[in-house]
């Protein structure tokens, strides 16, 4: 397996409760890309996400996730794997009973970071990177949609992780501020970061084209950008 691959499945199968998800996948993925996932609801994208952090096994087949064997891993390896992949949700997902502070203040602690002014200086430097400094001290109901997404972006980045997973991140979202997490999304991907976005957000798709993996009949096929799609999306 190729040390520039951050992912890696090969003739791989992924079942959930002795179910077959998708069977012969065959994914790679290199450090720095920006890839979408697309396919209709139920087509095993969210599942593939899971297999990728270690929730939802292989069936069969190969499969590697930066520098770590998916199917080999050892349960006490998993939060090492899962911290170096940052999350971002269509519903966001933020703590309703905390400042914007507060919440990637939760999420740093979780994760082993103990100095007060580290902490403050790393959560500073994130929202910054989202243009929402300004904003810290706030609820998260009282920010739009867009916003609330910068945050759960800024969040995601908390730990500087190598990989993002956007899973529907415009899903709820108005098309300028679609646009807006789009451009965010691009810029820590302009830095290095390796982005999977999954999405059904057909005019953003064409206006920032990347490699596209469809789910469709049980399996993923890598579009090309002049391959109609098989979903309406």
């Amino acid at each position: 397996m190729a040390e520039n691959n951050i992912i890696l499945l090969e003739n791989a199968s992924i079942a959930h409760d002795d179910k077959t998800i998708l069977s012969n996948i065959n994914i790679r993925i290199e450090y720095g890309e920006f890839v979408y996932f697309i396919g209709k609801v139920g087509s095993g994208k969210s599942s593939i996400l899971k297999t990728f952090y270690a929730e939802i096994p292989l069936r069969e087949g190969k499969g590697q996730i930066l520098n770590y064997d998916i199917i080999k891993i050892k349960s006490k390896k998993i939060p090492n794997l899962r911290r170096n992949i940052g999350m971002v949700f269509q519903d966001f997902q933020l703590l309703n009973d905390r400042s914007v502070f507060e919440n990637l203040l939760f999420v740093l602690k979780a994760t082993g970071w103990k100095k007060k002014k580290d902490m403050d200086d790393r959560i500073n430097q994130v929202l910054s990177e989202v243009d929402m400094l300004d904003k810290k001290h706030e609820m998260p109901h009282k920010l739009s949609g867009g916003e609330q997404q910068s945050v759960s972006i800024a969040r995601a980045n908390l730990n500087n992780p190598p990989l993002i997973f956007a899973d529907e991140p415009t899903g709820n979202l108005d098309p300028a501020s679609a646009e807006k997490i789009m451009q965010l999304l691009k810029a820590l991907n302009e830095k290095g970061k390796t982005i999977i976005m999954v999405t059904h957000n057909y005019n953003l798709l064409k206006k920032h084209p990347a490699r596209t993996f469809e789910f469709i009949n049980g399996t993923v096929v890598e579009k090309q950008n002049d391959e109609a799609f098989s979903l309406d999306i």
